[in-house]
């Protein structure tokens, strides 16, 4: 069984294909989907594919994204917003809703497992004004694993996916798309544009099947790695370190600080002084990201061990004494 055919099995779609990037995948997929000029796509306002892909279904597709708010408490954005921003075929003044755009897990709100039963009333809000549901599952596998479901409890809702198969399972690059044989068929023309077509996808497919061997069910290790390093700092970061633990979902940490800049933590995690070397008898550096001034996202993942986290453990103890 090739690697599109094992996925398309699994999201229980009818056709599935292999692209370089989960971004390269999501605009294919959402390009797929807004055919005709004047399209647009509903998706949430901290949504990776409004944020971190370079507007390229602006650049690229032109296709207009109106982006609507998402929940801190759980990722979603509200259906009454939904159907508030579903345009008016009517008015000549409107561009065309063609899709919405879920994301789960749910990345710049701390790696959130969306419920199930919001994709329920998502696609039956969509099949009311049929239009396409599109899911940028890139971390779908860590929700899958935190929720205790099957890939296709959540795919088999949508018209389309996108999953990466470079995060959490582990593998150099590679992302997969599905949906209907006639979205795929599509699809494959805009690969093909886009410059995603590529005559070594083999040697990537084969790690990517390794992974889905061999990496799907120790995601569980991340996720529990990730409330390790929450529980710690929830009980020692005060008065300038704080995590909400309701939201640590999967293996995605964010961190708020007080009275310091993000990137001046990211800054000091990541060097060494003489004095702490003395102190800890070894040089121990910690790569995270600031994601605001105020917000440290720190992430778990397969190079990422248990010895690894005391480590952090180690570090964080040592600079969030020094900074108090």
């Amino acid at each position: 069984m090739t690697l599109e055919d094992r996925c398309a099995k699994m999201f229980n779609k009818e056709s599935a294909m292999f692209v370089p990037t989960a971004t390269m995948g999501n605009l294919i997929c959402l390009m797929t989907h807004c055919q005709e000029r004047g399209a647009e796509v509903i998706m949430g306002r901290k949504s990776h594919t409004f944020l971190y892909e370079c507007g390229g279904l602006a650049q690229l597709a032109g296709v207009h994204t109106n982006a609507i708010d998402n929940s801190p408490t759980d990722g979603t954005f509200n259906l009454q917003d939904i159907r508030d921003n579903i345009r008016d075929t009517s008015n000549v003044h409107y561009p065309l809703t063609k899709a919405i755009s879920l994301e789960n897990t749910q990345n710049r709100c701390g790696g959130l497992v969306l419920p199930i039963s919001y994709f329920q009333q998502v696609r039956e809000l969509a099949d009311e004004h049929k239009i396409a549901v599109h899911l940028d599952g890139s971390r779908l596998l860590n929700a899958c694993v935190a929720a205790g479901v099957e890939p296709s409890a959540y795919t088999s809702l949508v018209d389309s996916v996108n999953m990466c198969f470079s995060k959490g399972l582990g593998t150099p690059a590679g992302a997969i798309i599905a949906g209907t044989a006639e979205f795929c068929k599509r699809a494959r023309r805009s690969r093909k544009a886009l410059g995603g077509g590529m005559r070594q996808a083999g040697v990537l497919a084969g790690a990517a099947m390794y992974a889905l061997n061999n990496h799907v069910e120790r995601l569980k290790e991340d996720h529990d790695n990730t409330i390790i390093l929450a529980k710690f700092i929830d009980e020692n970061g005060g008065p300038i370190a704080s995590v909400d633990m309701g939201k640590v979902h999967t293996n995605i940490l964010f961190v708020n600080f007080t009275n310091i800049l993000a990137v001046e933590v990211v800054k000091r995690l990541a060097k060494v002084t003489e004095k702490e070397k003395l102190a800890l008898g070894r040089s121990i550096i910690v790569k995270v990201d600031a994601y605001s001034k105020s917000e440290v996202r720190c992430v778990c993942h397969l190079n990422v061990s248990k010895e690894d986290i005391e480590l952090v453990t180690i570090k964080l103890k040592y600079v969030l004494d020094e900074l108090k």
